[in-house]
């Protein structure tokens, strides 16, 4: 890509951002689009233009950053506080580099004559490389003569970057523990503090339910702090018809809806809606629909009833909840090693009671073990054959290439606007496109582990699309675009690749600024203005909606979606990273990054949207361990390129990746333990009132198993009754 390609690809992303910053500060003023861009607030009871009277472009930059951390902990919860913590430390690495590598390594590069030599000697015949050059390029480690003594300014920044992230990160584990910390230890109730998951039950001994046997054997243990149990069972029935139910309430109240617009809009009277009584709606016997829906509706309900007490009785499974009347035991139990045998009572922390996967914890021990690597080789087989298609994109969607394969459209592109165009986006927006299609797979494998709550498969998840986006990405497209360029001169000398893909580092430099300058500029101006789920909601409110209802469950924006957004954050920091002294130049764009998404996304998170769970910050330890991963990536890429540049101190640079190792082990050692388990100094601190241990287990009970009628009778097998001990702590 040439110097004004790389301008265009700039000046239009800025462009469109500022475009989009203006729709939205536009659209958001409008009555009719407040669920949109405000349904945070709403559902939290909160005025939503409240500290918004002026409605200038930029109102919405001085309110977030009148925004506290506390503001975000009440709106949005740990997990979202967390994730800014994240934002904020990379943010801070990269200003403090960029601090001392701008001035010193840009005039270092750039004022010697490494590219300008081999471009005359590739002239003169005396190379056989096809890679080009352009002026960015001058501003890169590639334009450093090899063994040059200016390679001492790129070598000691190496350091500097890797003891800057060091510090920082230091600094976040240990806020993002103070964080955690205090929130568990707050006097409010959280219904998982009083609960355990138990799994892997052993064989029920003769005579006994499962019910009886969890009883017996955690009465044994807590007898003063025991609580109750719930088995949990084979809801697949019972969740069918509960489902099929629920669907003819809602086709209830939409038809009911339909009759009453009638009555205003035609006859007194109204016309009353009908429906087919075969599939769909849309074969079979014509019905009133209202007086179809209320017939189906009273046939499923005695339905339902009974199959929850076949459920409860008969089709219990081995795992349960097990409850107590203190935090203390509950994280006491969950902490502690109850039998001899690994692969029995397996006791964890409980997850929230909306996050469980049920039919996951039926699971036992050794198939979790088994399942566990059967996914990660499909995984790894998965980023292996995944590389080959993003490798022939990268090469492929370069325009050159492009028109060499396609030689009909040399007309169209080499006219100069379309020419520009082309080379700025379309190689970045075809991966952009081609990487939209893995996540919800790589979410189906990871809870196909029998993972136990969705934070945490959502974790799982996350880490193998950070994997497979920095394989794939960072080191797929470094080595498709070169090996595709430079393949000729490989045929020839066969030893001259490792040389060659070296060489590729500082060239595809370009690439990865305007990757990263459209993710910051289009895609979090898309993320502001919210443009797509503007329409989406629009379009469905006119058309499809007749009920309150389904009004409001058009306008939900669920989560954040950490699944996606945390390993696209990860990579552009792995590309940063790893470019940072190689081509200085990226780091403006690194800190555009993260700063406009930090800025963004508090927006989003204090107006928009709404945690679907909250795991307490358990997805730190995660984070931290990506970016440990990506600093290495870096450090060992820098050792490999200073080889390459047949630097005489590049021996230097081997503790680092020792250093990196040892960091993340004294970190892991320090900080982990307090974030796999609850600590008892925490949860040992009073309540603000006794909590209602009833409400608390009635919270965990499925939708299909919830019964209105007060009777204990409808839970006596597969539910214990009440403990009458009566410590609360």
């Amino acid at each position: 890509m040439d110097f004004s390609s790389f301008v265009t690809s700039l000046g239009t992303s800025f462009v469109i951002f500022v475009i989009l910053m203006f729709l939205f500060t536009w659209l958001s003023r409008k009555p009719g689009n407040v669920v949109v861009y405000y349904p945070n607030r709403i559902l939290k009871g909160l005025d939503p233009w409240e500290g918004s009277a002026s409605r200038n472009p930029f109102a919405w930059i001085r309110e977030v950053m009148a925004s506290s951390e506390q503001d975000v902990l009440e709106i949005s919860g740990l997990d979202t506080a967390v994730y800014f913590v994240f934002m904020s430390t990379v943010l801070g690495i990269f200003v403090l580099s960029g601090i001392i590598l701008l001035p010193v390594l840009l005039p270092l590069a750039a004022t010697d004559n490494s590219i300008r030599k081999s471009t005359h000697a590739s002239s003169n015949g005396t190379t056989t490389s096809n890679v080009t050059f352009s002026d960015l390029d001058k501003l890169y480690m590639g334009n450093v003569q090899e063994k040059s003594s200016r390679l001492w300014g790129f070598l000691l920044s190496v350091y500097w970057v890797s003891f800057v992230s060091y510090y920082l990160l230091w600094r976040a584990y240990n806020h993002v523990s103070t964080l955690r910390a205090n929130a568990l230890m707050s006097p409010e109730l959280r219904p998982q503090q009083f609960a355990v998951l138990v799994r892997d039950l052993p064989p029920v001994p003769k005579g006994q339910s499962i019910k009886e046997q969890v009883d017996s054997y955690f009465k044994a243990i807590y007898p003063d702090t025991f609580y109750r149990s719930m088995v949990v069972t084979n809801n697949k029935e019972v969740n069918k018809i509960y489902e099929e139910l629920e669907g003819y309430k809602k086709k209830l109240a939409r038809t009911e809806a339909i009759y009453e617009e009638s009555k205003k809009t035609g006859k007194p009277e109204g016309e009353k809606p009908t429906t087919r009584t075969g599939c769909l709606g849309l074969i079979g016997k014509k019905v009133e629909a209202i007086e179809y829906y209320k017939e189906k509706i009273s046939d499923l309900t005695p339905k339902l009833e009974a199959e929850q007490k076949v459920t409860l009785r008969e089709k219990q499974l081995g795992a349960a909840l097990v409850f107590f009347t203190s935090r203390v035991s509950a994280a006491s139990a969950a902490q502690s090693l109850h039998a001899q045998m690994v692969d029995t009572w397996t006791v964890m922390d409980a997850p929230g009671a909306g996050e469980i996967l049920w039919t996951n914890l039926k699971i036992k021990f050794f198939e979790r073990q088994t399942r566990q690597y059967l996914i990660y080789f499909i995984v790894a087989l998965t980023i292996m054959f995944y590389m080959i298609p993003i490798g022939l994109i990268s090469a492929l969607t370069t325009l050159d290439n492009l028109k060499k394969i396609l030689p009909f459209i040399k007309p169209v592109v080499n006219i100069e606007a379309i020419k520009t165009v082309l080379e700025a986006y379309l190689p970045q927006i075809a991966l952009i496109v081609f990487l939209a299609l893995l996540p919800k797979f790589l979410l189906f494998l990871s809870k196909a582990e029998g993972i136990p709550s969705e934070s945490h498969a959502v974790r799982a998840a996350s880490g193998k699309y950070f994997y497979f986006t920095v394989l794939n990405v960072f080191i797929g497209v470094t080595l498709g675009g070169t090996l595709f360029t430079t393949f000729k001169s490989i045929e020839k000398d066969p030893n001259s690749i490792v040389k060659k893909l070296a060489n590729g580092l500082p060239v595809n430099a370009t690439f990865f600024l305007t990757f990263v300058a459209l993710k910051f500029f289009v895609g979090y101006g898309l993320e502001l203005s919210r443009i797509v789920p503007l329409i989406i909601f629009h379009l469905k409110r006119k058309y499809l909606c007749k009920t309150e209802a389904e009004v409001k469950e058009a306008w939900l924006p669920g989560d954040l979606g950490y699944g996606t957004r945390i390993p696209s954050d990860l990579l552009i920091l792995t590309i940063v990273l790893c470019y940072s002294v190689i081509a200085p130049l990226i780091i403006p764009f690194g800190v555009l990054y993260f700063a406009l998404g930090w800025l963004i996304l508090r927006n989003q998170a204090l107006k928009v949207y709404v945690p679907s769970y909250e795991s307490y910050g358990r997805i730190w330890p995660h984070i931290f361990v990506r970016i440990v991963a990506a600093l290495l990536l870096y450090q060992v890429t820098m050792l490999g390129y200073f080889g390459v540049k047949e630097f005489y101190y590049t021996p230097f640079l081997i503790p680092l990746p020792i250093l990196s190792l040892l960091f993340a082990y004294v970190c892991s050692k320090k900080f982990y333990r307090s974030f796999s388990n609850m600590a008892l100094e925490v949860v040992c601190q009073e309540l603000k009132e006794t909590p209602n241990m009833e409400e608390v287990f009635r919270l965990y009970i499925p939708p299909s198993l919830r019964n209105n009628k007060p009777d204990e009778e409808h839970f006596e097998d597969a539910l214990s009754q009440v403990s009458r001990s009566a410590s609360f702590v």
